[in-house]
């Protein structure tokens, strides 16, 4: 068996934008590879046609997103076009659209859109709904010529930003004031823009209802603080007008849907759990409003399985036939359920592993997933009959002789809760000698570790270490209460883990209590400052985009204040002022003149969602109390570094974890 090597990963494919044609099914779908020369990811359009081999129709890797335009023709978005290129290096905004067929040939210019535009929907022949990026100052210069449009985009190149909301910069958007999604229809005929949603509107999800002459989408106004509480609204396009059905501010809308005479919505009004509260179905009444719950689900819709191996996204529910498919995240892997019109919900697929977007055609289920311990690929089965097929093997041979290590499950309880964790054994395991361990937490906290492929822990367990995880109170996939983990950050959730590791040196004799590592990133981060404050039974550490004080986080996160308040449990009068020592018992940063064990702080300068300053305080806080630490900042990257950064950044991060943990273990 084979080393798996650090880079391995720059081999993968990864797939991602599942959409199947509503004519025959046909299922076309993104897949990515990184492209280390130019330190970045290579996009193409793929379809599968009648369950032959999968056939690449683009090969420039710049395709964007996509949609169907006829039964054998996709329309795509791309960044290949020169004159494009030019314009936004001009200032101005334009998305290139494309047409290629199913049966041969190279794609076809299509038209341009003076915005940043993702398509949605066709509505009808020449006509398409649109999602843009509209920036309140700037995007209206395609509406403007000659010396004013000369001023406006001249004044978009100064090099300062002006605040005057919140949040004004989002993770992986950069700043974000005064920036809104915005839905338009484009004629493509006439070539003209028909806005649907106010110049305020944050536009959420938006879909056709069957007989394409309505619009139904999701969304707030807002003018100087985002609430993240949405209505639901239906637009008339022969009208050209919205009539609102739900007022916005009461329910964090996820999607809603057409159902027959009612609308079925997913959401939360927070009110039992916060802002971690799981999303229940409810019922619309267009005509009366009223709201009534139609099927409570107390389970996570959605996978939040792990991962460093997935780039893009996809659909996580499909409405067919009168029935929403949709993936929920049960225990530690992500299944398949469908809601029928009664409100009855059954399991449509239940295995390990995660599902990570899915389609529906004629009860035919596919999806884009990773099963088995094998790296994603596409995959169908009958409704009825559910015998699961793949349908590629992009990642087929990347694996076939390389050592990877398959999770021993160790389930435990503590504190009177059953839990999980995994022990990954080190390559050529000889039960006679001792190896090192490296523990690694994950993010969220509200996400879980499941038995899938993660290239960190089978790079480091082919390196020789035992590498274990756990999902601690706090995480997803065992419902609302499990998941409420407001007000006990450092309590609870480190008991389990700790418990954990006292379990893994039980079972794993060969484990060197002596030469433990800890690493983590995000909540994970957290914990693993956290512990360095509170014990030192690590050899070494290595903090990645964590959180050091919870007193700063509230001011400086993009989802900050709320997120903040919330968590550490304030309730609604709560806030810095009122609630300082609160905010201060959960902050690692006060426990750091308790710590000893070598510290390695991994960050991003564009990282909204954990600011860099979190890591600053902590490397900083070290230094001046003597002890072994090192920083690495990687510019230009964002909160996503460790599973969508440049690949040659995703390298060097690993390399320096590995090396830190090398020279101390």
């Amino acid at each position: 068996m084979e080393r798996l090597s650090l880079d391995a990963f720059t081999k993968y494919t990864f797939l991602s934008g599942l959409a199947c044609a509503p004519e025959d099914g046909t299922p076309a779908f993104l897949c990515a590879k990184a492209d280390t020369g130019e330190n970045g990811y290579l996009r193409d359009l793929w379809v599968l046609k009648d369950r032959d081999a999968p056939l690449r129709l683009t090969g420039d890797g710049k395709t964007g997103a996509f949609l169907w335009d006829s039964a054998d023709t996709l329309l795509f978005t791309s960044s290949r076009s020169e004159e494009g290129k030019k314009k936004r290096e001009a200032g101005e905004e334009r998305t290139d659209f494309y047409r290629i067929s199913l049966h041969g040939g190279e794609a076809e210019e299509a038209f341009s859109v003076p915005l940043s535009v993702t398509p949605l929907e066709k509505v009808r022949e020449g006509v398409y709904l649109l999602q843009a990026d509209w920036d309140m100052r700037y995007s209206k210069a395609y509406t403007l010529s000659g010396k004013a449009k000369e001023a406006l985009l001249a004044e978009k190149k100064e090099d300062y930003h002006v605040l005057d909301e919140l949040p004004f910069y989002f993770n992986g958007q950069g700043f974000i004031n005064k920036r809104r999604t915005a839905l338009f229809l484009y004629h493509e005929n006439s070539g003209s823009l028909t806005r649907i949603t106010p110049e305020t509107f944050a536009a959420g999800s938006a879909r056709l209802d069957e007989s394409r002459e309505k619009i139904l989408y999701t969304g707030e106004s807002y003018a100087t603080k985002r609430k993240n509480k949405q209505g639901i609204f239906v637009y008339d396009i022969a009208a050209g007008k919205s009539r609102s059905l739900l007022p916005a501010r009461t329910y964090e809308i996820y999607d809603a849907f057409w159902q027959g005479e009612q609308i079925l919505f997913l959401g939360t009004d927070q009110k039992r759990y916060g802002s971690n509260e799981n999303a229940q179905f409810y019922q619309l009444n267009p005509e009366t409003g009223a709201v009534s719950l139609f099927a409570p689900f107390e389970d996570a819709v959605g996978s939040s399985v792990g991962s460093d191996c997935r780039l893009g996204d996809g659909s996580s529910w499909k409405m067919a036939d009168g029935r929403l498919y949709f993936i929920a995240t049960i225990r530690n892997a992500s299944h398949i359920y469908c809601l029928d019109g009664s409100g009855v919900l059954t399991p449509v697929l239940e295995r390990e592993g995660s599902v990570d977007c899915l389609d529906i055609w004629n009860g035919q289920l596919y999806f884009v997933g990773m099963q088995d311990m094998k790296l994603q690929e596409l995959y169908t089965c009958s409704l009825r009959q559910k015998e699961l097929v793949p349908l590629t093997g992009f990642n087929r041979g990347i694996l076939e002789n390389v050592y990877v290590a398959i999770p021993e499950k160790l389930s435990f309880v503590n504190d009177g809760v059953d839990l999980d964790g995994w022990v990954l054994k080190p390559r050529v395991f000889d039960p006679k000698k001792s190896y090192p361990g490296i523990l690694d937490i994950h993010g969220g906290p509200k996400t879980v570790y499941g038995e899938v492929f993660y290239h960190e822990m089978q790079f480091w367990a082919n390196e020789g270490y035992f590498v274990f995880f756990c999902n601690p109170r706090g995480g997803d996939g065992r419902g609302n209460e499990f998941a409420d983990l407001r007000g006990k950050y450092g309590s609870i959730d480190y008991d389990d883990i700790m418990a954990f590791c006292d379990e893994v040196q039980t079972k794993y004799p060969q484990l060197d209590k002596k030469r433990l590592a800890v690493t983590g990133g995000s909540y994970g981060g957290f914990m693993t400052n956290w512990i360095i404050g509170h014990t030192d039974r690590f050899a070494a550490a290595a903090s990645q985009r964590s959180i050091a004080n919870w007193i700063g986080f509230g001011f400086t996160s993009d989802i900050g204040d709320d997120f903040a308040k919330d968590q550490m449990g304030l309730g609604k009068k709560g806030n810095v002022w009122n609630s300082m020592e609160k905010l201060w018992l959960h902050s690692p940063l006060q426990y750091l003149d308790r710590c000893t064990t070598p510290t390695l702080f991994i960050h991003s300068d564009e990282d909204y969602r954990c600011p860099l300053s979190e890591g600053y305080q902590m490397y900083a806080a070290l230094q001046q109390l003597g002890v072994e630490t090192r920083m690495c900042v990687f510019r230009g990257e964002n909160h996503e570094l460790s599973r969508s950064g440049k690949p040659l950044h995703r390298i060097r991060r690993l390399k320096e974890i590995t090396a830190w943990f090398d020279s101390h273990l």
